[in-house]
This record gives structure tokens, sequence and C-alpha cells, in this order.
């Protein structure tokens, strides 16, 4: 069978240069001086006129300004090429070609879009979940449409929407979800929905699109972005008759126009609600009127909306008993809301600990450390709203993590007298020494042996390693009694469990 060709912007590259060094470093040169220099010399008075035109979108996106912001934006976000194996280095190096001519296909109505690489990825929760990938020109498209597109949704988005918006996550969405269970709606439920991204009716999003966006063209050139076909891993290209493909950066945009018409229905019914992306969490006062609310919610996804309710991941619970975003809320007697780690972000943790930190580590630990750095500090970075009792666990991982590092070199040191010389050079008496490095027991009991945490305490860690527990109290400001740490002073704080 004769394979067909994707059909897509092809003349884009066709004077491009064909390789070697000097043309890529005289390219390179030219690329991304050439975008700052374009979006920064927006002309004021064209941009206004079509803004000021919402029947004239499309002149707005095409503008060269948002165009090479939009190129900018991609670059910062990197990823991978699309099937047409064309690089966001290489797209940004010829940039001084592909925009005006960019422009003029989409002005003329001659762009067509790319078909779309699918990957598969695993999820957290076992499985796995299809990304497209689209070519970094249409990448480069979605995210020029996405910054004009935004600020005329953005108005008209519920507040309670808290995914892939201006301002707003992960961090707003609990705030919010705490001031409810405050309020005394002690019952949650938690609504997952199944393979949302695969299921989007094409028309209804078109048809919602269209009440905000008066310029048909748009509409238009989005309706052939979600028709693109897909192409498999084994090389074959299927037809897309519904769903928003992930991995575009219109994708999320998409998402919420379709599941706004929701918000609106929960509003409407007098509901306390917090959503983000796919995950709906509505809090209720009663176990009763939660399965009620997940009922007729039910009803309204699937008779409606056309979306199926995940049954395994959709329940009436406590929310103590659920994970979200991957945390976990609970009240205390008093009434206070805590904030905990989720049982599945604990396990992901422990793991990404164990890959970093393994125990034939076969490098310098100064590379060990900067690796193992880098992932705490952007870890910390989103779990660092826990409350008090849920940041005890971050000094269960400091000590861990500490005892790790501690076994890795036992095991460089590799014969048990270079050990022993090793303790007793870093001040351990001779006793403790001897009987950390002549001791029969396996490396991991060792690492917490009084000789190794006597030549490698805790100082000597926190001048090497980002610590958790200590940059939450920093950030907290927690208060000193004593002398002694408030946040670690009860023992009902420190977990039993072992690492």
């Amino acid at each position: 069978m004769r394979r067909v060709e994707p059909r897509q912007l092809t003349f884009v590259f066709a004077d491009s240069p064909k390789g070697g060094k000097d043309s890529r470093k005289r390219d390179e040169s030219r690329g991304r001086p050439y975008l700052l220099h374009i979006a920064k010399a927006t002309n004021a008075t064209s941009s206004a006129t079509t803004e000021s035109k919402p029947e004239r979108l499309l002149e707005s996106v095409t503008h060269p300004a948002n165009l090479a912001t939009a190129l900018r934006n991609v670059a910062r976000n990197k990823g991978a090429p699309g099937v047409d194996g064309k690089s966001v280095e290489e797209v940004v190096d010829n940039a001084h070609r592909l925009l005006p001519r960019l422009r003029r296909a989409l002005l003329d109505g001659s762009y067509r879009p790319g078909d779309i690489r699918r990957v598969w990825i695993p999820k957290p929760g076992g499985g796995q979940r299809g990304l497209g990938i689209p070519n970094v020109i249409d990448r480069w498209v979605q995210q020029a449409m996405l910054q004009k597109l935004e600020p005329i949704f953005e108005p008209v988005f519920h507040k309670s929407s808290h995914g892939f918006r201006p301002n707003r996550g992960a961090h707003t969405a609990i705030a919010e979800a705490k001031t409810y269970l405050e309020e005394g709606r002690s019952w949650l439920v938690d609504i997952d929905l199944s393979k949302f991204f695969d299921r989007v009716n094409h028309q209804r999003l078109l048809d919602r699109l269209a009440l905000e966006v008066r310029d048909r063209r748009v509409v238009t050139l989005i309706k052939r972005m979600l028709k693109a076909k897909v192409v498999l891993p084994n090389g074959m290209r299927v037809s897309t008759e519904e769903g928003t493909p992930q991995g575009g950066p219109l994708s999320p945009l998409l998402s919420n126009v379709v599941l706004d018409e929701l918000d609106w229905e929960l509003e409407r019914r007098g509901l306390r609600f917090v959503r983000y992306a796919d995950d709906c969490n509505i809090y209720v006062g009663s176990e009763r009127a939660g399965q009620r609310v997940m009922g007729s919610v039910r009803r309204f996804l699937e008779g409606h909306l056309r979306l199926l309710v995940n049954e395994g991941k959709s329940a009436v619970a406590r929310p103590e008993e659920r994970h979200f975003l991957g945390f976990r809320l609970g009240r205390t007697p008093d009434g206070q809301v805590e904030v905990h780690l989720s049982q599945r972000t604990v396990d992901r943790l422990k793991l990404r600990i164990g890959e970093l930190t393994p125990r034939s580590w076969g490098q310098p630990l100064k590379a060990c450390f900067e690796g193992l750095n880098e992932y705490l500090r952007g870890w910390f970075a989103y779990f660092r709203i826990c409350t008090q009792k849920g940041a005890a666990l971050f000094r269960v991982f400091d000590a861990h993590i500490r005892r790790r590092i501690r076994a890795i070199i036992i095991h460089q040191k590799r014969r048990n007298r270079f050990l022993l010389r090793a303790l007793l050079a870093r001040g351990v008496s001779r006793r403790a020494a001897t009987g950390t490095a002549w001791s029969r027991r396996g490396t991991w009991h060792r690492s917490n042996r009084p000789g190794m945490t006597r030549a490698y305490p805790n100082p000597w860690f926190r001048a090497r390693m980002f610590s958790l527990s200590d940059a939450w109290l920093r950030l907290h400001a927690v208060q000193l009694v004593s002398g002694q740490l408030t946040l670690f002073d009860h023992e009902e704080l420190i977990p039993k469990s072992r690492m």
C-alpha cells in the first residue's frame, strides 16, 4: 500500500540550509536575537486595531510580535520533535525565514496542522497515559493562539477552576479546599473522569468556543488541529474523531473550556467544589448528601457532556481518605485543617530518593549531592504548603537520605581497613570506628552505627545537602521554645513506620 505523506508546512524549510557547521552557526546567531527584536518591536497601532475587533482575532494571533513571543515560549518549554523530526532549535534558528511564511499561511488559509506523534508514559497509579506530541511548527501556532484566547476565556471561567490557569495552581486549589473543610463540609465527593482527554466531543467543544470566539477562522483552525491524524509508535496513522491530545500548548485551555460547563452547573446547584483539570472534589456536609450529589453529577457528565466517570477512582469519603494533587487533607479534633502528603506522594518520593542515591554510586559524592539537591528543591517548592503535622515526615526523609549517603560512603571504601582509616581520620574513637568498620552486619546496618554518625554528623550534611525540614522551618518561621524546635517536640508527630 502506498504510504501517504502527512500534509504539513513542508515549504517552510524549503530553502533553509541543509546542514553543516557553518550554516548552523550562522542560523544560531540570528534566531533568538531576531525573535527578541520582533517581540519587543510591537506595532502598538496595529496590535490595538486587531485586538479591538473580535471578528479579526486571527490577525491578532498572527501579529509578528505575538508569533515571536510564542516561539520564544515554545523554546523555553523545550520538548521533543514531532513526526517531521524538526527540533525546537532548528525552528528557532530559522525563525527569520519561518515567521513571515507561517504568518502568510495562517492568514490565507493554506496552513494545515501536521500529524501528531503518540508516545506512552507510565502513570503514577499504574497503567500508561498517551501523550500527543505535535510538530514544533504546530506547537508554535498553538502557543500563539493560546496567548490571544486565554485573555478571552479567563474572565468567564469559574473561580473554583485552578488547573492550567494564570496565577492559579495546586496551591490555590488546596487553599480553597481547606476553607470548605473549615466551614464544616466534612465529606468529599471525589470525581475522576475516565480518559477525559480521549473522550472530549469535538462538536460540543467547538460550539463552546464559538460562544466567545467571534472569528470563525480561528474556530476552523482549532477544528483542524483536533482532527489531525495520530501516528502510533508502530507507524500507523489513525483518524481522530474525539478527544484533545495531551502535549500541545492549547490542550489545557480546551479542557477547561469543556469542563467550564460542569463548573457553572455545580455553581447553579449551590455546591462547593474545587476542580483541577479533570479532577473535581465536591465538599458536602454528610455522606447521604455526598451519595446524592455523586449520582446527579454522574448523570450530568455522562448524559450532557458525554464524559465517563471512572468508578474505580471516584468515591464519597472523608477527605483524609482521599488524595488530591499529591496531598491529603484532614481535620483535627479541634477543627483545624491539616495538609499532609498523600501516601502515593510518600511512595514516589521514597522511590526517587532510592534512584538518586544507589548503593553502588560510582561517582564523587559531590555529583550525588548535586542531583539530589536539584530534585529536592523542586519537590519542596510544590509540597512546601504542608502544615505542621504534615511536615513531620520531612524530618524523617532527611534522616533517611543521610543514612543512604552514609551507606554510599561505606560502599565506596570497599575494604574494611580503608573505612577504618577514614573514620579515624575524621576523629572517631578507635572503638567506635572498629565496631563500624569490622561489623559483620550489612552496609545498611553499619550506615547507622555510631562510627558513621559521628564521622558524618548532621552538620556535615547541612553544608552539602538541601534539608526539607530546615527549609520548611525557615519558610513557616516556627517559633523556638527553650532552644527546641516545636515542630518535632511531640513523639506522636514522628511516624513509627520504617523507611
